[in-house]
């Protein structure tokens, strides 16, 4: 029998504000431990939360990037549970009557198919703290405790892990053009709980879901949902039945283990909070939002296409990660040569912050650095066989292009007496593949032009090179 997955993620955003959610405390990663708190995020008896009017306003601008509709009032309600990282006992979240609802995200998979993945809601919460295990012994830092949340659920509407992963990078890309989350999942910025099963192909009946807990990458999301929905099929097919649980995901090993009973609404007991009075959101104030949202992805794929003359898969990968785009935008304004400016980027500085796993904004090669390299090439200063030699250097030591070509001596030689040297040099030394040139063998002229440049480290004008050896041949 053919089955196929029905994929439903919960993902939670951290919003790049500069303190909590219901107090003061600053947000700040890497802290030391226990030193970012208050009486509020402790969860002394006797505080009392106030809400942060800009993390209100960035689940607005996220929830309308994501289509969705933003509700006038809603309500903050008290998610009972205990656990050592969360002082109060409860966590400040939205149940009953959401932030946002109703919304959709398009994402483009590989094969250029587009698909359409619902939003169900969108609501603002606060995190927990933080639990570290050592050893035998475990720590709290409550540093994160109040930290602004968004939660992201979407309908079961994926149907594939690559699909699950796909959403998520577009997602996280989103939030980041929208200015509301760095979506960082190393520093926990952006982690997502997967709600998976499996029915027979063509059904619409739902099977009996799993949750896997906490997954923090979305290489990770793919390989936990490969394995998951691959061990629902065999328990199935055994004759035996997919337990409702809450499951963890190793990476180590590549599968998924259970962790506890999966928990239903009923059991956090939602009441809503009494310190809060309902979130009423003007309509004035959410279309002030809409007017000022900054420049979405599909927006600057048609900016960048129409004002670079760009091709579809370059302006593609460009707009793909918003760092990349802001980059390339930045070269240009230094330097307006965009198709060269696009390459260099594209197929040459990225493969090299790969090798080393630097992201682009941190890349020792600036902007500036970039559109000089790109003005030596064209302006013929360097060759583009030197180009690549330079901006090798300049990843590893982030030295300036023209730096580089002036300590190591690689400006082009351009004078034409000093080429037809090197060519007559180099044609002596190889007269039975002169004979063969003059009798048609044109071919060759390859050949001379490498044996030319080896001559000279790459050095020698190409083109010159070219007319010289053919001058000289006839």
């Amino acid at each position: 029998m053919d089955y196929e997955a029905v994929i439903g993620l919960e993902i939670h955003v951290q919003m790049d504000t500069k303190t909590k959610m219901f107090c003061s405390c600053r947000v700040e990663f890497g802290a030391e431990p226990n030193t970012n708190v208050c009486p509020v995020c402790l969860g002394m008896p006797g505080s009392l939360p106030v809400i942060n009017r800009r993390a209100v306003e960035y689940a607005i601008r996220a929830a309308l990037a994501l289509n969705c509709q933003v509700h006038t009032e809603s309500l903050f309600a008290r998610k009972n549970y205990f656990y050592p990282d969360l002082p109060k006992g409860y966590q400040i979240s939205q149940y009953e009557r959401p932030l946002a609802t109703n919304g959709y995200l398009d994402v483009e998979l590989p094969d250029g198919t587009v698909r359409r993945i619902r939003i169900r809601r969108l609501h603002i919460e606060e995190d927990a703290g933080k639990t570290i295990h050592e050893g035998d012994r475990s720590y709290v830092d409550l540093n994160r405790a109040g930290t602004p949340l968004m939660e992201i659920v979407t309908e079961p509407d994926i149907r594939t892990p690559e699909e699950a992963r796909v959403f998520l990078e577009t997602l996280r890309n989103l939030m980041r053009y929208t200015g509301v989350s760095r979506a960082d999942m190393e520093k926990g910025q952006l982690r997502c709980d997967i709600n998976v099963s499996i029915r027979p192909k063509g059904s619409d009946r739902l099977g009996t879901r799993t949750e896997i807990k906490n997954v923090n990458s979305f290489r990770f999301v793919q390989k936990a949902l490969e394995y998951e929905i691959r061990r629902q099929i065999d328990t199935v097919e055994r004759g035996e039945e997919v337990v409702q649980e809450t499951r963890t995901f190793d990476p180590a090993t590549g599968k998924t283990y259970p962790m506890r009973t999966k928990e239903e609404a009923e059991d956090y007991r939602y009441f809503p909070d009494p310190d809060l009075i309902p979130l009423r959101v003007p309509e004035e104030w959410v279309e002030e939002i809409r007017r000022t949202m900054p420049e979405l992805p599909h927006q600057r794929f048609e900016r960048i296409k129409r004002e670079f003359g760009l091709s579809d898969y370059e302006v593609k990968i460009l707009v793909q990660h918003k760092e990349v785009g802001d980059f390339f935008e930045e070269a240009v304004r230094f330097y307006r040569e965009p198709k060269m400016i696009a390459n260099w980027l594209l197929n040459d500085l990225l493969g090299l912050l790969n090798e080393r796993q630097v992201p682009v904004e941190e890349s020792p090669v600036s902007p500036e650095g970039l559109a000089e390299l790109v003005k030596l090439i064209k302006e013929g200063v360097i060759s583009t066989k030197i180009g690549k030699e330079v901006i090798k250097e300049m990843v590893q030591t982030g030295k300036k292009p023209s730096q580089i070509v002036e300590e190591k001596g690689l400006r082009q030689i351009t004078d034409e007496d000093q080429i037809r040297k090197v060519v007559e040099e180099v044609l002596s030394r190889f007269p039975g593949e002169v004979e063969r040139y003059r009798k048609g063998e044109t071919k060759l002229l390859g050949f001379f032009v490498g044996q030319v440049m080896k001559e000279t480290r790459g050095k020698a004008n190409p083109r010159l090179v070219n007319e010289i050896i053919r001058k000289v041949l006839t």
